[in-house]
This record gives C-alpha cells, structure tokens and sequence, in this order.
C-alpha cells in the first residue's frame, strides 16, 4: 500500500444528520492531525476505515450491520488494513458486537470517539474543538445545538443510546455557526433530538428563540430552518422569531407521531388531540404560509383501527405540507418492548403506512399547484442530468421537495435566485429563473 495510503481514513456514515454533524468534527481533527480523510467514498482505498453507525430502528441496525459486514469482508481481502465502528449502535449494542464481530478492530460508542483519534496515534486538537469539515454541498450546514433526550416515549430507543439531554452553549453555537458562515455557509438546518427543550438544562429556560435571533446576526446566513421539535411544552416564542425575522424560514420541523389520545396515551407522549390541534392552529395563525413537517407511527401496540381511521382524519383534515410515516419497531429496552405486546403484524403496520401516505400525496400535489406562478426565493444544491435543483424556503435538504430549473437557465449552485413556478407535480416543483 502506498504512503498516501496509510495517511488515509475512510469515513462511512449512516443514519440521520446528527450523526453527520459527529463525523464532520472527526474528520477535522483527522486532517488537523495530518490525515487525508475522504468520506463515503464508493471506492475506500485508505488504510483505515471508520463507519458511524446508526441503531435507531430494525431498518437502520439491519443497514450498519450489512455495512459492517461489507468492510470486514474487505479487511479479509486485504483492500482496508483496519475498520473501527462507532456511533449510536455501537453505543447501544457494545458488548455483543465485540463479541459477535472480532474482526473489527475496535469499537466506539458515541461520544468516546476521542479515543479513536489516539488510537490512531494522533493528538485531539482542543483549538479545533468548533471547526468541521463539510460533507454537505458548502452553502448549507447542520448545526446540531444539543445531545440526547428528557422525553419517556413509549417506543424510542434515542434516550437509551444519548442519555439525556444536553445542551451545547450558546457561545459555542454561535462560535462555530460563525466559523461555517465565513466558509460560505448561507442556511444552517438547526438540528437536535428535541428542540423545544433547548436551554432547560443550562439556563433554566427555554432558549430555542434567543438563540436563533443570536444565529440570525452572523453575516453572511441567510436562511435559518428549525428541525425536531416536540410539541409539548413547545416554545410558542420562537413562532414570533419566524413571523418577524426574514432570516428564519416559515418552516417548522415537528414529530406529532399520532393523534388518538387512546394512541397519545400509550405512546407516553404528554400531550392531547387538542393540545396538538391547538398548536398546529397557533403556528399557521402565528406564521402565515408556514409548512409543517411531520411524523406519524403506524402499528403502535395498542393502536386500533378507529386509531389509525382517527389518524388518517387527522392528516386529512390538517393537509400538512411535508409528512412522513413509519411502521412501528419494537426496540429493545423501551417502554413499549417491555409493557406492550408487539400485536400488529409488519404487513398491516406498512399497510396503514402506505395509507397514509398515498392520502399524503394527494395533499402535497394539491399545496404544490397553489404555488404554480408565484415566485419564490430558491437556493440551488446541484447540477442533475437536464435540471438545476434547487429548494425554497420551505424545504430542507434531502427529504423535502425540490426546485427543478432547465439547464438552460444560468444558474450557480450555492446562489440564490429569484424563480417563478411554472408547474406542480405530486412533490417537486418547476421553474424559470426571474432576470
């Protein structure tokens, strides 16, 4: 193997954007101590691989696993030298995957990754401590703002595997929001397990709102979007932040999960039908033309069908912009794994996923073609086969729907432009930039 490739680290991540932010911070300090890092590369040909693993749900465990088991056949090949697994998976599961897979080298929890960097015979760099390198298109960047989770829901592992939860200080946020503005970041996607608890555990207070006004005065941002809040206990603050500052999007990103309270109750998610109703009503009254992202969970233990027909309603009635569902796993060491019998077969829990989500394309289309001549401020991501793709305000990146502009327009990805729509389909947009 080449000199340059032993200098070389591979790092393979998975799961959501929290664990995106964590590999950024790593990579940084494996270039600080002189590393060449490359990351998700379709090709690993370093000497060291590093996957960061997710253990949410069965889907996510099952694809770490598939991964880790891809590179240990490499290691076997003799294409990598050494693999180290970390992250949330590896959190959870420690013991037994060092048992079950000695062929990795070590494995790390998912905040020891410090340990990794020693490992390897390089030094944590204090200095570096706000500093990532992006992995994202260099116009937007994640910002986490806190780790773990003081909610009790019935059926989530995240406390489990983050403990509870942590928020980062202000000063800090604003420090590295400030180092990736001035290498042109211009939308920070703000992210956390629970938003809304922002600041408790620090301050005493809920400071979801003062922070993002603090974030809003870095030059150089121009979009600020709002990702996982909780609904109880929502600070109803932040609605005036949205409604009064033009930095911040008329977005809100809120998992509902349900809307029974029979399912509300059993989920353990200390709020009601009409508190949830209220507070959907407040945020639209509050922020004209808001869009709402939200989650459901279908098959629950427990849920029965006129839950899951109050449910259907529900997404119905409220016509939310941006939804998604999940078939209810059964994880181990939750509430529900160890009160509830897991009594919905995975067919019918896809079944009423499916459901939802077919009524959900509907509404989606119907909102698409509302904005069919207007003109909205857009942000291009990339170059795509005979498209531009860009987002609006009302769109994050990878999950929502997306701007499509002829290649024949001149247009620079990272630029803002001011588009027109000119037709709707059932989730993206089309456009023609405005001269």
């Amino acid at each position: 193997m080449t000199k340059q490739g032993k200098r070389r680290v591979d790092v393979i991540t998975l799961g959501c954007s929290k664990n995106l932010v964590d590999s950024e911070f790593l990579i940084r300090q494996f270039e600080g101590g002189g590393f060449t890092v490359e990351h998700d590369s379709p090709n690993p040909s370093g000497e060291i691989v590093v996957i960061n693993t997710c253990g949410f749900i069965g889907d996510a465990k099952e694809e770490s696993i598939d991964t880790i088991l891809d590179f240990v056949e490499a290691k076997k090949d003799g294409r990598i030298n050494k693999l180290y697994v970390m992250g949330c998976l590896s959190e959870r599961y420690f013991d037994l995957l060092g048992k079950e897979l000695p062929e990795v080298d070590h494995f790390y929890g998912k905040f020891n990754w410090k340990e990794l960097i020693a490992d390897l015979g390089s030094t944590f760099r204090p200095d570096l401590v706000n500093e990532r390198s992006l992995t994202t298109p260099g116009h937007y960047a994640y910002l986490k703002i806190s780790e773990g989770c003081n909610r009790s829901c019935s059926y989530c592992a995240i406390p489990i595997i983050t403990g509870k939860h942590k928020s980062k200080p202000m000063e800090e946020l604003v420090e590295e929001a400030r180092f990736l503005a001035s290498h042109g970041v211009k939308e920070l996607q703000v992210i956390a397990q629970d938003l809304s608890y922002y600041g408790l555990d620090l301050y005493k207070k809920q400071m979801l709102a003062p922070l993002v006004e603090k974030l809003s005065q870095i030059e150089g941002i121009e979009w600020i979007r709002l990702h996982y809040a909780y609904p109880a206990a929502f600070p109803m603050d932040v609605l005036d932040v949205m409604a009064n500052n033009p930095k911040v999007c008329a977005y809100m990103d809120i998992a509902l999960q349900h809307i029974s309270d029979n399912m509300l109750k059993l989920m353990k998610r200390h709020v009601t039908r009409a508190d949830t109703i209220q507070l959907v009503q407040t945020m639209r009254e509050k922020v004209p033309g808001i869009h709402l992202r939200t989650t459901m969970i279908t098959g629950h233990p427990g849920e029965t069908e006129a839950d899951f027909e109050e449910l259907l309603e529900f997404v119905k009635e409220m016509r939310f912009e941006r939804l998604g569902v999940f078939p209810y796993s059964h994880e181990e060491d939750t509430f529900a794994w160890k009160n509830y019998q897991d009594d919905t077969s995975q067919e019918e829990k896809q079944a009423r996923a499916d459901e939802i989500m077919a009524l959900q394309r509907d509404i989606s289309r119907g909102i698409n073609e509302t904005k069919v001549g207007k003109i909205l401020k857009v942000i291009i991501d990339r170059k795509e086969d005979d498209f531009f793709i860009g987002r609006s305000e009302f769109d994050s990146p990878e999950v929502d729907p997306e701007v499509l502009i002829p290649i024949s327009e001149e247009v620079k990805p990272g630029h803002f432009y001011q588009v027109q729509i000119t037709e709707a389909e059932d989730y993206d947009l089309y456009g023609r930039v405005l001269r």
